[in-house]
C-alpha cells in the first residue's frame, strides 16, 4: 500500500484567494446580505446618533434647568414635557435599532447555515470523486477535521464575527463623522492615537494568526489519531498497548495545547492592551477637552457626547482586532476545506461503456433499451466513427505491467497473466508481495506506469471506471457494513435487487441461515459497522452483497479469513454454483482455499516466480511447495 499520512497544513498562504473564494458562495445571498447590510447600518447609525443627541440633552435640557434652578431657588419648577418628548424620540430609535439588529442576526444565521450546507456538500461530492490515492495518504480522522473542526470555524465566522466586523467597521465611520462636527481638534487627538492601537492590532493578530493555524493542524493530527485508536481498540487492549496509546495521545494533546495556549494568549492579550490604551485616549481626551472648555473653545455638552465617542470609536477597533483572530482561524481551515476541494479527481478518459444488449437473429450483439441479462461493451472507434459490441464475459489479461504507488518504487515487475472466463486464479506469496496490488489494478483504482491490461480484448484505459467497476465485486478481509437493515446492507450490491434476489445471494454465501434467526431476521438494523454482529457474519454479509451484484468478475481478498473451516467449506459449495461462467481472483493465505484453482500464481517481491495448477506446484517442490506443506504442518 502506498504510504499514508496527513500532509502538513501551514498558516493561510493566500488569505486574500481565500477570503475572495469564501465570498463567492456568498453571492446566491445577495438579497439577504443588502438586508442585512441595510439592517447593521440602521442598528449603528441609531447607535451613533443617539451618542451625538448626548450634547442636545445636556445643552438643551440638563444645563438650562440646572441655571434655572440656581435663579429661582425654592419656587423652582421645571417643565419636562420637551425633555420626556426627547427621550420618547430616542426610545423609538433604540427599539429600531434592536429590531434591527435582531434581524441581521436572523438573516445572517440563515446566510451562514445555507453557506455551509453547500460547502459541505460540494465538499462531500468532491470527495467521492477523488482516487482510492488520497484516502490511502489521509488519515481518516484528518478527513473528518476538515468536515467538523474547519467548518466549525467557518460557521463562526459567517454567522458572528463577518457581522460584527461590518458593524464595526460602520460605528467607527459614523463615528468619526459625528466626532468631527463635535469638535475637529478633539477629532485629530484621537486620530493621533490610534497608530498606537493599530500597531498593536498588527503585531498580536499577525501571532495570533498563525498560531491559530498551528492549532488548525494539530487538532487534525489528534482527531486523525482518535479515530485510528477506536477503530483499533481490540487490537491496542490485545497487545497491551494501553500506557502507549495514552502516551501517544498525551504528544498529541500537548501539541494541541501548546498551540492553542499559544493562539489564545495571543487572542488574550489583545483586549486588555485595547481597553487600556482607550482608556488611556480617553483621559487624554477629557484633559485636553477641559482645557478647550476653559479657554471657551467648546462647551460641556460636546464634551460629554465627544467623551462616549472616545469609547464608542476605540471599542468596535478593539472589536475588530479581536475578530481578526476568528478570521484567521477561519480563514485556515477554509483553507483546509479548498485544499480538499482542490484535489484533482479521479481521471477517466474512457470512452467505452456497459450496455444492455440482445442478439439479433443473425446471433450479432446489439443494444438494447430492455435488460435482457446480456451486457456487452459498446465501443465507438474514433477512427471511422464506427461502433462494436463485445460480449461482457470477464476475460482478463496482464500484458508486462509495470507499477508504483509512487514512481521511484517499483511494486509490480512485468506481470503478465491471462484469466479466461470461468478460471478461478489464486494469488499467493508473503505479505507486501503485490497480491492485493494486481487486483487494484484490475478495477483502475490505481494506473499502470508500463504494459497494458485487457478485459474482454479491450485495454481497460479505454473503458469509463464506472462501467468497469459495475462488471466487477470485490470482498475484502476489511469488511465495511452500513448503518440500516440485513437487506439494506445486502442491496448495496445491486440498489434495485428485488427480495427473490437479496435471499437467492444470502443463500449463496450461506448467510440465509443466521439471517433469519437474527431478532427481525432481514430487518434487523445494523449498527457501528457490524458490532451487533460477529465477524464471520459480518464477512457473510460482505459475499452476499458480492453475490447479489452478479458480476462476471469476482475479487476475494482474504474474503473468508475470518471465517470457520466448515463454514468455508459450505460457501464454498454456494460459490461453485455463483462462479460458473465467471472470473474470480482470489487471495488467500489458507492454501487449502485454492487447491481447485485452475492457476495459482505465486508472488514474491512483485513479480511472479511460480505459476500452475495445484499438483504441478506441488510436483515442482519450490516456493508453493514450501509454503503449502508449512501451512499443511500447521494445521
Amino acid at each position: 500500500m502506498p504510504p499514508r499520512g496527513a500532509r502538513p497544513v501551514a498558516k493561510p498562504k493566500n488569505a486574500k484567494g481565500t477570503l475572495n473564494r469564501l465570498m463567492g458562495y456568498l453571492k446566491p445571498h445577495k438579497g439577504r446580505l443588502i438586508l442585512v447590510a441595510a439592517c447593521i447600518l440602521v442598528s449603528t447609525l441609531v447607535s451613533t446618533t443617539g451618542t451625538y443627541l448626548l450634547k442636545e440633552v445636556v445643552n438643551s435640557f440638563l444645563e438650562p434647568l440646572l441655571q434655572q434652578k440656581e435663579a429661582e431657588g425654592a419656587a423652582f419648577a421645571a417643565d419636562f414635557a420637551p425633555f420626556i418628548r426627547f427621550l420618547v424620540l430616542m426610545m423609538l430609535m433604540y427599539v429600531a435599532g434592536a429590531l434591527s439588529t435582531l434581524v441581521y442576526n436572523r438573516a445572517m444565521m440563515m446566510v451562514s447555515t445555507s453557506t455551509l450546507n453547500r460547502i459541505r456538500k460540494e465538499m462531500f461530492t468532491h470527495m467521492e470523486d477523488l482516487p482510492i490515492r488520497y484516502f490511502d495518504q489521509h488519515t481518516h480522522g484528518e478527513i473528518m477535521s476538515r468536515y467538523t473542526n474547519d467548518t466549525d470555524t467557518l460557521r463562526e465566522f459567517l454567522s458572528q464575527s463577518f457581522p460584527q466586523a461590518i458593524s464595526s467597521l460602520f460605528s467607527i465611520l459614523f463615528s468619526l463623522f459625528y466626532m468631527i462636527r463635535l469638535n475637529v481638534w478633539l477629532t485629530l487627538l484621537v486620530i493621533a492615537l490610534m497608530p498606537v492601537m493599530l500597531f498593536a492590532t498588527g503585531q498580536i493578530g499577525k501571532h495570533s494568526g498563525k498560531n491559530f493555524a498551528a492549532q488548525q493542524k494539530a487538532v487534525g493530527a489528534l482527531n486523525g489519531y482518535i479515530e485510528e485508536t477506536i477503530e483499533g481498540q481490540r487490537v491496542v487492549q490485545v497487545f497491551c498497548h494501553e500506557e502507549k496509546a495514552k502516551e501517544d495521545f498525551d504528544g498529541k494533546n500537548e501539541a494541541v495545547r501548546v498551540a492553542g495556549t499559544r493562539a489564545n494568549t495571543f487572542a488574550s492579550m489583545l483586549g486588555p492592551i485595547m481597553n487600556n490604551l482607550g482608556h488611556c485616549n480617553y483621559v487624554i481626551t477629557a484633559l485636553v477637552g477641559a482645557v478647550l472648555i476653559v479657554k471657551g473653545y467648546t462647551d460641556v455638552g460636546v464634551l460629554v457626547s465627544f467623551l462616549a465617542f472616545t469609547r464608542q470609536f476605540s471599542q468596535p477597533i478593539s472589536n475588530v482586532a479581536q475578530q481578526f483572530n476568528v478570521i484567521m482561524l477561519a480563514l485556515a481551515g477554509s483553507e483546509r476545506i479548498f485544499e480538499l476541494m482542490d484535489e484533482p479527481v479521479e481521471k477517466d478518459e474512457g470512452y467505452v461503456t456497459l450496455v444492455n444488449a440482445r442478439r439479433d437473429d443473425q446471433g450479432r450483439i446489439t443494444e438494447s433499451r430492455e435488460r435482457t441479462g446480456l451486457w456487452a461493451w459498446k465501443h465507438p472507434h474514433q477512427a471511422d466513427g464506427t461502433v462494436t459490441y463485445t460480449e461482457l464475459k470477464g476475460d482478463v489479461v496482464f500484458e508486462d505491467v509495470t507499477f508504483g504507488y509512487v514512481p521511484e518504487k517499483t511494486v509490480l515487475h512485468n506481470i503478465s497473466l491471462y484469466a479466461k472466463p470461468g478460471q478461478k486464479i489464486a494469488f499467493v506469496g508473503s505479505t507486501g508481495a503485490g497480491k492485493t496490488t494486481i487486483t487494484n489494478l484490475i478495477n483502475r483504482f490505481y494506473d499502470i506506469q508500463g504494459g497494458k491490461i485487457r478485459y474482454d480484448g479491450i485495454n481497460i484505459e479505454k473503458i469509463k471506471k464506472d462501467d468497469l467497476r459495475h462488471s466487477l465485486a470485490m470482498v475484502l478481509q476489511d469488511t465495511h457494513l452500513f448503518t440500516g437493515t440485513v437487506r439494506d446492507n445486502i442491496r448495496y450490491g445491486k440498489l434495485d435487487a428485488s427480495e427473490e434476489e437479496i435471499q437467492r445471494a444470502a443463500s449463496i454465501a450461506n448467510a440465509d441461515f443466521f439471517i433469519r434467526h437474527l431478532p427481525q431476521g432481514y430487518d434487523t438494523m445494523i449498527t457501528g459497522d457490524g458490532s451487533n454482529l460477529s465477524q464471520g457474519q459480518r464477512q457473510l454479509l460482505a459475499i452476499a452483497r458480492a453475490a447479489v451484484a452478479d458480476p462476471p468478475v469476482l475479487i476475494l481478498d482474504e474474503a473468508t479469513s475470518s471465517i470457520d473451516t466448515r463454514t468455508e467449506a459450505l460457501i464454498e459449495k454456494g460459490m461453485d454454483g455463483l462462479m460458473k461462467g465467471r472470473t474470480v481472483f482470489v487471495i488467500a493465505h489458507r492454501l487449502s482455499t485454492v487447491r481447485n484453482s485452475q492457476a495459482i500464481m505465486v508472488l514474491e517481491n512483485g513479480r511472479i516466480i511460480e505459476r500452475g495448477d495445484h499438483e504441478s506446484l506441488i510436483a515442482q517442490q519450490g516456493k508453493y511447495y514450501q509454503l503449502y506443506t508449512g501451512m499443511f504442518e500447521l494445521s
